[in-house]
């Protein structure tokens, strides 16, 4: 049993994290709570859905499909909507919250209400310490190191990943060192993008696929953030996992709806404890 709470855990915690990079790095770099990644998440699914399940793409291929898709209407929005709200978080969270609107009901227009499912790419089991692990989940699992693996080595090796990392610490003096932060701002944006339409094109064949499905995983992505420390990026890791262990933990002993209630009483108890989060740095 804890062998396979704790594989469980882990495996849904990866998902989380990537989510959570995206949502971190925006506020990070531009201060703006992007609640419309969700739908970025449910974007990169619903391509998945279109070149896998009807155009019979390569499964790795559709995603990677999914992810740009995600990312250059990312680029599209940061451009046209969000550029004159950067640094100013109340309007950006406004117009993230109409952005997901107006996707949502795109979505909704095109597919209509109905949850739709694709075939699964993978199937079957496979046992780990005693634990019966899907090979979905195991593929989804690998997928989302391999992307946190080559996150890290943009962020740390890269000039665009280095320039972000100098933004986001200080703008003003990065401006004067000759970073272009119109650039940088439309590239933070995009990578964000790619990572939820990443991580929803991973997903698409585990759960249903509809205009609705981006709002328990930005639900859950904002705890993790809320969690980490808004603007910290080893504190989304740290808070997904955290997240997916939580909540591997209390659905197996409680159900699902106890663990997302928990979830958020633990997010509760570490705001009042620590309001920056457990690796972040105050709110500017």
């Amino acid at each position: 049993m804890i062998e396979q709470i704790v594989v469980n855990g882990l495996l849904a915690g990866l998902i989380y994290v990537i989510m959570a990079l995206g949502f971190t790095l925006i506020f990070g770099i531009m201060r703006i709570v992007n609640f419309a990644h969700g739908e970025f998440y449910m974007l990169g699914a619903i391509v998945v859905l279109f070149l896998f399940g009807a155009m019979g793409w390569p499964f790795f291929l559709a995603v990677i499909g999914g992810g740009v898709v995600s990312a250059v209407l990312g680029v599209v929005v940061e451009r046209t909507l969000f550029r004159p709200l950067v640094g100013e978080e109340l309007p950006g969270m406004i117009m993230s919250l109409a952005v997901g609107i107006i996707l949502q009901s795109i979505a909704l227009l095109v597919y209509g209400p109905a949850e739709q499912t694709m075939p699964r790419p993978f199937s079957g089991t496979w046992a780990l310490a005693g634990a019966a692990v899907p090979w979905d989940r195991t593929i989804v699992a690998i997928s989302a190191l391999v992307i946190l693996a080559l996150f890290y080595v943009f962020l740390k090796y890269s000039r665009l990943g280095l320039a972000m990392q100098a933004v986001a610490q200080d703008p003003e003096t990065s401006s004067l060192m000759g970073v272009e932060s119109g650039a940088i701002y439309a590239s933070a944006f995009g990578i964000a993008c790619l990572l939820a339409g990443l991580a929803g094109g991973l997903m698409a064949p585990v759960y249903t696929i509809g205009p609705y499905m981006g709002e328990l995983p930005m639900l859950k992505a904002f705890v993790v953030v809320i969690l980490g420390g808004l603007g910290s990026l080893p504190g989304a890791m740290l808070g997904g996992l955290l997240m997916g262990l939580s909540e591997s933990v209390l659905a197996t002993l409680l159900d699902s709806t106890a663990a997302l209630i928990a979830s958020f009483v633990i997010v509760l108890m570490v705001v009042v404890a620590r309001p920056s989060g457990l690796m972040g740095r105050s709110v500017r």
